[in-house]
Protein backbone atom coordinates (compact mmCIF):
# COMPACT_ATOMS: atom_id res chain seq x y z
CA UNK A 1 0.00 0.00 0.00
CA UNK A 2 3.12 2.49 0.54
CA UNK A 3 3.63 2.81 -3.81
CA UNK A 4 -0.27 4.51 -3.29
CA UNK A 5 0.77 6.41 -0.59
CA UNK A 6 3.88 7.62 -2.07
CA UNK A 7 2.32 8.22 -5.46
CA UNK A 8 -0.07 10.55 -3.78
CA UNK A 9 1.81 12.20 -1.00
CA UNK A 10 4.67 13.34 -3.83
CA UNK A 11 1.88 14.28 -6.35
CA UNK A 12 0.31 16.32 -3.80
CA UNK A 13 4.08 17.60 -2.55
CA UNK A 14 5.00 18.81 -5.85
CA UNK A 15 2.22 20.61 -6.51
CA UNK A 16 2.18 22.62 -3.48
CA UNK A 17 5.79 23.14 -4.53
CA UNK A 18 4.87 24.69 -7.63
CA UNK A 19 5.91 22.37 -9.67
CA UNK A 20 3.17 22.06 -13.18
CA UNK A 21 0.15 19.95 -12.01
CA UNK A 22 0.68 17.82 -15.13
CA UNK A 23 4.41 17.03 -13.96
CA UNK A 24 3.48 16.57 -10.59
CA UNK A 25 0.91 13.78 -11.76
CA UNK A 26 3.66 12.12 -14.31
CA UNK A 27 6.06 12.20 -11.15
CA UNK A 28 3.47 10.58 -8.90
CA UNK A 29 2.55 7.83 -11.52
CA UNK A 30 6.03 7.16 -11.65
CA UNK A 31 7.20 6.40 -8.12
CA UNK A 32 3.77 4.83 -7.50
CA UNK A 33 4.71 2.07 -10.34
CA UNK A 34 8.11 1.82 -9.69
CA UNK A 35 7.41 1.42 -6.05
CA UNK A 36 4.59 -1.12 -6.88
CA UNK A 37 7.27 -3.56 -8.88
CA UNK A 38 5.94 -2.41 -11.82
CA UNK A 39 8.92 -1.42 -13.38
CA UNK A 40 9.47 1.88 -15.69
CA UNK A 41 7.75 -0.07 -18.36
CA UNK A 42 4.86 -1.79 -17.02
CA UNK A 43 4.28 2.18 -15.22
CA UNK A 44 4.17 3.84 -18.35
CA UNK A 45 2.25 1.32 -20.29
CA UNK A 46 -0.15 1.89 -17.12
CA UNK A 47 0.13 5.64 -17.72
CA UNK A 48 -0.43 5.66 -21.26
CA UNK A 49 -3.28 3.23 -21.55
CA UNK A 50 -5.44 5.76 -18.93
CA UNK A 51 -4.63 8.50 -20.88
CA UNK A 52 -7.26 7.83 -23.69
CA UNK A 53 -10.01 8.34 -21.05
CA UNK A 54 -8.60 12.22 -20.35
CA UNK A 55 -9.30 12.88 -24.27
CA UNK A 56 -12.46 12.74 -24.37
CA UNK A 57 -12.68 15.45 -21.29
CA UNK A 58 -9.91 17.96 -22.58
CA UNK A 59 -11.49 18.43 -26.20
CA UNK A 60 -14.60 18.91 -24.27
CA UNK A 61 -13.12 21.30 -22.37
CA UNK A 62 -11.28 22.89 -25.67
CA UNK A 63 -14.46 23.25 -27.24
CA UNK A 64 -16.40 25.66 -24.80
CA UNK A 65 -13.06 27.60 -24.28
CA UNK A 66 -13.51 28.44 -27.60
CA UNK A 67 -17.21 28.52 -27.50
CA UNK A 68 -16.83 30.97 -24.57
CA UNK A 69 -14.78 33.45 -26.25
CA UNK A 70 -16.71 33.49 -29.03
CA UNK A 71 -19.68 34.21 -26.98
CA UNK A 72 -17.54 37.10 -25.35
CA UNK A 73 -17.39 38.54 -29.05
CA UNK A 74 -20.47 38.91 -28.85
CA UNK A 75 -20.19 42.06 -26.43
CA UNK A 76 -22.96 39.87 -24.09
CA UNK A 77 -21.09 39.21 -21.00
CA UNK A 78 -19.23 42.79 -21.57
CA UNK A 79 -22.76 44.56 -21.38
CA UNK A 80 -24.03 42.52 -18.48
CA UNK A 81 -20.98 42.88 -16.31
CA UNK A 82 -21.37 47.03 -17.76
CA UNK A 83 -24.31 47.26 -16.11
CA UNK A 84 -23.60 45.40 -13.18
CA UNK A 85 -20.89 48.04 -12.38
CA UNK A 86 -22.84 50.64 -13.30
CA UNK A 87 -25.01 49.82 -10.37
CA UNK A 88 -22.23 49.11 -8.00
CA UNK A 89 -20.78 52.92 -8.96
CA UNK A 90 -24.15 53.96 -7.41
CA UNK A 91 -23.93 51.53 -4.35
CA UNK A 92 -21.20 53.44 -2.06
CA UNK A 93 -22.52 51.84 1.18
CA UNK A 94 -20.42 49.08 2.40
CA UNK A 95 -24.57 47.07 2.96
CA UNK A 96 -25.30 47.94 -0.52
CA UNK A 97 -22.25 46.66 -1.53
CA UNK A 98 -22.44 43.82 0.54
CA UNK A 99 -25.84 43.05 -1.09
CA UNK A 100 -25.08 42.90 -4.38
CA UNK A 101 -22.41 40.47 -3.15
CA UNK A 102 -24.69 37.97 -1.23
CA UNK A 103 -26.29 38.30 -4.79
CA UNK A 104 -23.80 37.07 -6.82
CA UNK A 105 -22.95 33.90 -4.46
CA UNK A 106 -26.29 33.41 -4.52
CA UNK A 107 -26.52 33.24 -8.20
CA UNK A 108 -22.99 31.44 -8.84
CA UNK A 109 -24.01 28.46 -6.27
CA UNK A 110 -27.86 28.05 -8.28
CA UNK A 111 -26.03 28.11 -11.55
CA UNK A 112 -23.70 25.37 -10.08
CA UNK A 113 -26.51 23.20 -8.11
CA UNK A 114 -27.94 23.71 -11.82
CA UNK A 115 -25.30 22.58 -14.00
CA UNK A 116 -25.76 19.12 -11.77
CA UNK A 117 -29.28 18.34 -11.91
CA UNK A 118 -31.50 20.82 -13.81
CA UNK A 119 -29.71 21.39 -17.05
CA UNK A 120 -26.76 19.09 -16.62
CA UNK A 121 -23.72 21.08 -18.34
CA UNK A 122 -21.27 20.05 -15.17
CA UNK A 123 -18.49 22.77 -15.23
CA UNK A 124 -19.17 24.08 -18.95
CA UNK A 125 -21.30 26.99 -17.39
CA UNK A 126 -17.84 27.90 -15.96
CA UNK A 127 -16.18 29.32 -18.61
CA UNK A 128 -19.03 31.64 -19.80
CA UNK A 129 -20.30 32.89 -16.84
CA UNK A 130 -17.23 33.46 -14.86
CA UNK A 131 -14.29 35.37 -16.55
CA UNK A 132 -17.30 38.55 -17.61
CA UNK A 133 -17.87 39.04 -14.04
CA UNK A 134 -14.25 39.52 -13.33
CA UNK A 135 -14.51 42.58 -13.25
CA UNK A 136 -17.37 43.09 -11.28
CA UNK A 137 -15.62 40.64 -8.59
CA UNK A 138 -12.44 43.06 -8.76
CA UNK A 139 -14.89 46.67 -8.50
CA UNK A 140 -16.28 44.51 -4.87
CA UNK A 141 -13.06 43.56 -4.02
CA UNK A 142 -13.99 39.78 -3.79
CA UNK A 143 -11.55 37.35 -2.85
CA UNK A 144 -11.51 34.56 -5.88
CA UNK A 145 -11.13 31.82 -3.00
CA UNK A 146 -14.16 32.58 -2.18
CA UNK A 147 -15.83 32.09 -5.74
CA UNK A 148 -14.30 29.30 -5.47
CA UNK A 149 -15.72 27.59 -2.25
CA UNK A 150 -19.00 28.83 -3.66
CA UNK A 151 -18.35 27.08 -7.10
CA UNK A 152 -17.34 23.97 -5.94
CA UNK A 153 -19.96 23.59 -3.30
CA UNK A 154 -22.57 23.86 -5.75
CA UNK A 155 -20.68 21.72 -7.98
CA UNK A 156 -19.87 18.74 -5.00
CA UNK A 157 -22.24 19.44 -2.79
CA UNK A 158 -25.42 18.75 -5.01
CA UNK A 159 -24.61 15.51 -6.88
CA UNK A 160 -24.02 14.31 -2.93
CA UNK A 161 -27.63 15.17 -2.18
CA UNK A 162 -30.41 15.69 -5.23
CA UNK A 163 -30.95 12.44 -6.96
CA UNK A 164 -31.42 14.26 -10.61
CA UNK A 165 -28.73 14.39 -13.46
CA UNK A 166 -25.48 13.84 -12.59
CA UNK A 167 -27.21 13.16 -8.84
CA UNK A 168 -28.93 10.61 -10.01
CA UNK A 169 -26.17 8.96 -11.54
CA UNK A 170 -23.94 9.20 -8.77
CA UNK A 171 -26.46 8.24 -6.06
CA UNK A 172 -28.48 5.68 -7.78
CA UNK A 173 -26.34 4.45 -10.85
CA UNK A 174 -23.07 4.52 -8.88
CA UNK A 175 -23.42 4.27 -5.13
CA UNK A 176 -26.85 2.43 -4.79
CA UNK A 177 -26.10 -0.09 -7.00
CA UNK A 178 -22.32 -0.94 -6.12
CA UNK A 179 -23.72 -1.16 -2.67
CA UNK A 180 -26.25 -3.60 -3.73
CA UNK A 181 -23.95 -5.77 -5.57
CA UNK A 182 -21.56 -6.01 -3.29
CA UNK A 183 -23.84 -6.46 -0.32
CA UNK A 184 -25.62 -9.25 -2.60
CA UNK A 185 -23.76 -12.19 -1.44
CA UNK A 186 -23.99 -11.46 2.63
CA UNK A 187 -27.87 -10.80 2.65
CA UNK A 188 -27.32 -6.65 2.56
CA UNK A 189 -29.22 -3.95 0.56
CA UNK A 190 -30.22 -0.63 0.47
CA UNK A 191 -33.41 1.19 -0.89
CA UNK A 192 -32.55 4.48 -3.61
CA UNK A 193 -34.81 6.33 -0.98
CA UNK A 194 -32.29 5.89 1.72
CA UNK A 195 -30.03 7.40 0.05
CA UNK A 196 -30.61 11.33 -0.04
CA UNK A 197 -31.37 11.27 3.76
CA UNK A 198 -28.51 9.62 4.44
CA UNK A 199 -26.21 12.18 2.64
CA UNK A 200 -27.91 14.62 4.18
CA UNK A 201 -25.11 14.83 6.96
CA UNK A 202 -21.99 15.64 5.50
CA UNK A 203 -23.71 17.84 2.47
CA UNK A 204 -24.77 20.00 5.63
CA UNK A 205 -20.78 19.73 6.84
CA UNK A 206 -20.11 21.55 3.76
CA UNK A 207 -23.07 24.02 3.83
CA UNK A 208 -21.08 25.23 7.08
CA UNK A 209 -17.72 24.95 5.65
CA UNK A 210 -18.85 27.48 2.94
CA UNK A 211 -20.43 29.86 5.35
CA UNK A 212 -17.16 29.76 7.33
CA UNK A 213 -15.63 30.72 3.89
CA UNK A 214 -18.21 33.62 3.31
CA UNK A 215 -18.36 35.26 6.89
CA UNK A 216 -14.80 34.33 8.61
CA UNK A 217 -11.74 33.28 6.31
CA UNK A 218 -12.53 35.00 2.99
CA UNK A 219 -14.69 38.28 4.13
CA UNK A 220 -11.83 40.40 3.41
CA UNK A 221 -11.25 42.68 0.95
CA UNK A 222 -8.95 41.62 -1.48
CA UNK A 223 -6.93 43.61 -4.72
CA UNK A 224 -6.97 42.35 -8.28
CA UNK A 225 -5.38 44.34 -11.41
CA UNK A 226 -8.70 45.10 -13.48
CA UNK A 227 -7.51 43.16 -16.53
CA UNK A 228 -10.29 41.28 -16.96
CA UNK A 229 -10.65 39.09 -20.19
CA UNK A 230 -9.96 41.64 -22.93
CA UNK A 231 -6.56 40.88 -22.97
CA UNK A 232 -7.38 37.38 -24.51
CA UNK A 233 -9.40 39.18 -26.86
CA UNK A 234 -7.00 41.82 -28.04
CA UNK A 235 -4.73 39.10 -29.49
CA UNK A 236 -7.38 38.58 -32.36
CA UNK A 237 -7.43 42.19 -32.90
CA UNK A 238 -10.67 42.73 -32.12
CA UNK A 239 -12.54 44.67 -29.14
CA UNK A 240 -16.29 45.29 -28.81
CA UNK A 241 -17.16 49.21 -28.97
CA UNK A 242 -18.61 51.00 -26.45
CA UNK A 243 -19.76 54.93 -26.28
CA UNK A 244 -18.40 58.18 -24.49
CA UNK A 245 -19.75 56.84 -21.52
CA UNK A 246 -18.15 53.32 -21.93
CA UNK A 247 -20.88 51.05 -22.12
CA UNK A 248 -20.42 48.69 -24.59
CA UNK A 249 -22.37 49.11 -28.12
CA UNK A 250 -24.27 45.90 -28.45
CA UNK A 251 -27.23 45.36 -32.04
CA UNK A 252 -29.98 43.68 -30.95
CA UNK A 253 -29.76 41.18 -33.27
CA UNK A 254 -26.62 40.35 -31.46
CA UNK A 255 -28.28 40.00 -28.25
CA UNK A 256 -30.75 37.71 -29.58
CA UNK A 257 -28.94 35.51 -31.15
CA UNK A 258 -25.89 35.08 -28.41
CA UNK A 259 -29.34 34.23 -26.15
CA UNK A 260 -30.52 31.71 -29.30
CA UNK A 261 -26.89 30.47 -28.76
CA UNK A 262 -26.28 29.65 -25.29
CA UNK A 263 -29.94 27.63 -25.07
CA UNK A 264 -28.88 26.15 -28.49
CA UNK A 265 -25.96 24.50 -26.49
CA UNK A 266 -27.40 23.49 -23.72
CA UNK A 267 -30.32 21.80 -25.61
CA UNK A 268 -27.86 20.02 -27.84
CA UNK A 269 -25.67 18.78 -24.51
CA UNK A 270 -28.95 17.53 -23.27
CA UNK A 271 -29.81 15.74 -26.13
CA UNK A 272 -26.92 14.04 -27.06
CA UNK A 273 -25.27 14.26 -23.56
CA UNK A 274 -22.34 15.18 -25.38
CA UNK A 275 -20.38 19.06 -24.15
CA UNK A 276 -17.99 18.57 -27.79
CA UNK A 277 -21.29 18.73 -29.83
CA UNK A 278 -22.85 21.51 -27.56
CA UNK A 279 -20.05 23.46 -28.07
CA UNK A 280 -19.67 23.09 -31.65
CA UNK A 281 -22.92 24.29 -31.94
CA UNK A 282 -22.93 26.88 -29.93
CA UNK A 283 -19.36 28.17 -32.02
CA UNK A 284 -21.74 27.16 -34.86
CA UNK A 285 -24.50 29.80 -34.39
CA UNK A 286 -22.77 32.58 -32.98
CA UNK A 287 -20.31 32.30 -36.40
CA UNK A 288 -23.11 32.13 -38.82
CA UNK A 289 -24.88 35.00 -37.07
CA UNK A 290 -21.62 37.00 -37.83
CA UNK A 291 -20.36 37.37 -33.82
CA UNK A 292 -17.28 37.25 -35.62
CA UNK A 293 -16.00 36.82 -39.66
CA UNK A 294 -15.74 33.86 -40.87
CA UNK A 295 -12.05 34.86 -41.37
CA UNK A 296 -11.29 35.34 -38.01
CA UNK A 297 -12.69 31.71 -37.26
CA UNK A 298 -9.48 30.11 -36.56
CA UNK A 299 -8.09 32.70 -34.35
CA UNK A 300 -11.05 32.79 -31.76
CA UNK A 301 -11.49 29.21 -31.82
CA UNK A 302 -7.73 28.30 -31.11
CA UNK A 303 -7.31 31.28 -28.75
CA UNK A 304 -10.10 29.80 -27.13
CA UNK A 305 -9.02 26.25 -26.92
CA UNK A 306 -5.94 27.19 -25.68
CA UNK A 307 -7.23 29.32 -22.51
CA UNK A 308 -8.82 25.86 -21.45
CA UNK A 309 -5.63 23.46 -22.77
CA UNK A 310 -4.30 23.41 -19.18
CA UNK A 311 -7.09 21.80 -17.36
CA UNK A 312 -7.53 19.61 -20.51
CA UNK A 313 -3.45 18.62 -19.87
CA UNK A 314 -4.17 17.84 -16.49
CA UNK A 315 -7.19 15.46 -17.06
CA UNK A 316 -5.65 13.67 -19.19
CA UNK A 317 -2.41 13.09 -16.99
CA UNK A 318 -4.77 12.67 -14.05
CA UNK A 319 -6.43 9.39 -16.02
CA UNK A 320 -3.07 8.19 -16.63
CA UNK A 321 -2.16 8.83 -12.63
CA UNK A 322 -5.32 6.84 -11.75
CA UNK A 323 -4.53 4.00 -14.37
CA UNK A 324 -1.31 3.42 -12.60
CA UNK A 325 -3.20 3.73 -8.93
CA UNK A 326 -5.17 1.17 -10.26
CA UNK A 327 -2.41 -1.14 -11.76
CA UNK A 328 -0.58 -1.30 -8.35
CA UNK A 329 -3.50 -3.93 -7.19
CA UNK A 330 -2.89 -2.08 -3.79
CA UNK A 331 -5.96 -0.04 -3.22
CA UNK A 332 -7.33 -3.55 -1.72
CA UNK A 333 -4.95 -4.16 0.80
CA UNK A 334 -4.52 -0.34 1.69
CA UNK A 335 -7.88 -0.90 2.62
CA UNK A 336 -7.74 -3.96 4.71
CA UNK A 337 -4.39 -3.12 6.46
CA UNK A 338 -6.69 -0.38 8.46
CA UNK A 339 -8.32 -3.16 9.48
CA UNK A 340 -5.42 -4.45 11.76
CA UNK A 341 -5.24 -0.39 13.10
CA UNK A 342 -8.96 -0.12 13.92
CA UNK A 343 -9.71 -2.87 16.43
CA UNK A 344 -13.13 -3.28 17.34
CA UNK A 345 -14.03 0.11 17.67
CA UNK A 346 -16.68 1.65 15.25
CA UNK A 347 -15.63 5.13 15.87
CA UNK A 348 -11.87 4.49 14.84
CA UNK A 349 -13.21 2.50 11.57
CA UNK A 350 -15.75 5.31 10.20
CA UNK A 351 -12.30 7.35 10.72
CA UNK A 352 -9.99 4.95 9.05
CA UNK A 353 -12.98 4.37 6.30
CA UNK A 354 -12.94 7.89 5.80
CA UNK A 355 -9.28 8.67 5.72
CA UNK A 356 -8.32 6.08 3.50
CA UNK A 357 -11.18 7.01 1.00
CA UNK A 358 -9.79 10.58 1.01
CA UNK A 359 -6.31 9.49 0.26
CA UNK A 360 -7.27 7.68 -2.86
CA UNK A 361 -10.03 10.38 -4.29
CA UNK A 362 -7.29 12.94 -3.86
CA UNK A 363 -4.84 10.62 -6.02
CA UNK A 364 -7.95 9.70 -8.61
CA UNK A 365 -9.47 12.97 -8.77
CA UNK A 366 -13.06 11.47 -9.35
CA UNK A 367 -15.31 10.49 -6.50
CA UNK A 368 -17.76 8.63 -9.48
CA UNK A 369 -14.27 6.19 -10.21
CA UNK A 370 -13.76 5.80 -6.31
CA UNK A 371 -17.05 4.44 -5.04
CA UNK A 372 -16.63 1.09 -7.21
CA UNK A 373 -13.05 0.78 -5.61
CA UNK A 374 -14.59 1.38 -1.96
CA UNK A 375 -17.73 -0.32 -2.22
CA UNK A 376 -16.30 -3.97 -2.88
CA UNK A 377 -14.28 -3.63 0.80
CA UNK A 378 -16.41 -1.54 2.39
CA UNK A 379 -19.94 -3.12 2.33
CA UNK A 380 -18.24 -6.05 4.40
CA UNK A 381 -16.09 -4.19 6.33
CA UNK A 382 -19.41 -2.15 7.61
CA UNK A 383 -21.66 -4.69 8.20
CA UNK A 384 -18.05 -6.86 9.80
CA UNK A 385 -18.18 -3.33 12.56
CA UNK A 386 -22.35 -3.26 12.60
CA UNK A 387 -23.19 -0.49 10.72
CA UNK A 388 -26.57 -0.01 9.59
CA UNK A 389 -27.77 0.43 6.18
CA UNK A 390 -27.74 4.41 6.64
CA UNK A 391 -24.68 4.72 7.96
CA UNK A 392 -23.06 2.76 5.52
CA UNK A 393 -24.47 4.50 2.56
CA UNK A 394 -22.54 7.73 4.59
CA UNK A 395 -19.44 6.32 5.04
CA UNK A 396 -19.05 5.19 1.33
CA UNK A 397 -20.86 7.92 -0.07
CA UNK A 398 -18.60 10.55 1.94
CA UNK A 399 -15.30 8.25 1.31
CA UNK A 400 -15.36 8.16 -1.90
CA UNK A 401 -16.98 12.19 -2.13
CA UNK A 402 -13.87 13.18 0.23
CA UNK A 403 -10.78 14.58 -1.90
CA UNK A 404 -12.96 15.42 -5.21
CA UNK A 405 -13.01 19.19 -3.58
CA UNK A 406 -9.14 20.01 -2.81
CA UNK A 407 -8.02 17.24 -5.80
CA UNK A 408 -5.14 18.90 -8.22
CA UNK A 409 -7.01 16.26 -10.69
CA UNK A 410 -10.85 16.86 -9.86
CA UNK A 411 -12.82 19.22 -12.18
CA UNK A 412 -14.26 20.28 -9.28
CA UNK A 413 -11.11 22.49 -8.67
CA UNK A 414 -10.28 22.51 -12.39
CA UNK A 415 -13.46 24.63 -12.91
CA UNK A 416 -13.25 27.16 -11.20
CA UNK A 417 -9.86 27.65 -11.94
CA UNK A 418 -11.01 27.73 -15.65
CA UNK A 419 -12.92 30.69 -14.95
CA UNK A 420 -10.83 32.42 -12.12
CA UNK A 421 -8.09 32.32 -14.03
CA UNK A 422 -8.60 33.78 -17.50
CA UNK A 423 -6.69 36.74 -16.59
CA UNK A 424 -3.85 35.07 -15.07
CA UNK A 425 -4.52 36.25 -11.48
CA UNK A 426 -5.97 32.82 -10.21
CA UNK A 427 -3.66 30.18 -8.67
CA UNK A 428 -5.01 26.79 -8.80
CA UNK A 429 -3.38 25.10 -5.82
CA UNK A 430 -3.05 28.33 -3.31
CA UNK A 431 -6.77 29.93 -4.58
CA UNK A 432 -8.36 26.59 -5.85
CA UNK A 433 -7.29 23.13 -4.09
CA UNK A 434 -6.06 24.04 -0.44
CA UNK A 435 -9.15 26.57 0.06
CA UNK A 436 -11.66 23.83 -1.28
CA UNK A 437 -9.26 21.22 0.73
CA UNK A 438 -9.80 23.08 4.27
CA UNK A 439 -13.32 23.98 3.67
CA UNK A 440 -15.08 21.15 2.57
CA UNK A 441 -13.07 18.10 2.98
CA UNK A 442 -12.50 18.57 6.54
CA UNK A 443 -15.90 19.17 7.19
CA UNK A 444 -17.19 16.12 5.27
CA UNK A 445 -14.73 14.28 7.52
CA UNK A 446 -15.98 15.09 10.64
CA UNK A 447 -19.82 15.08 9.70
CA UNK A 448 -19.39 11.66 7.68
CA UNK A 449 -18.19 10.36 11.01
CA UNK A 450 -20.93 11.40 12.81
CA UNK A 451 -23.56 10.13 10.38
CA UNK A 452 -21.44 6.83 10.65
CA UNK A 453 -21.98 6.75 14.17
CA UNK A 454 -25.34 8.20 15.19
CA UNK A 455 -27.47 6.88 11.72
Amino acid sequence: MYAILSAIAVMFGLSLARVPVVFALIIGAVTGGLLAGLGIHGTIEAFNNGLGNGAQIALAYGVLGAFALALARSGLPDLLAYNMITKLQGSSSVKAQNRVKYVIFVTVVIAAICSQNVIPVHIAFIPVLIPPLLSVFNHLKLDRRLITCVLTFGLVGTYMLVPFGFGAIFLNDILGQNINTFGKPYGFSISYDQIPKAMAFPVFGMFIGLLVAIFFTYRKPREYADKGIHQTQQTIDSTVASDASGKPQVARFTIIMAGIAVVATLAAQLYSDSMILAGLVGVGILSFAGIFKWKEADDVIITGMRMMALVGFIMIAAQGFASVISATEQIPALVEASVQWIGDSKGWAAFWMLLIGLLITLGIGSSFSTVPILAIIYVPLCLQFGFSPAATIALIGTAAALGDAGSPASDSTLGPTSGLNMDGQHDHMKDSVIPTFIHFNIPLMIFGWIAAVVL
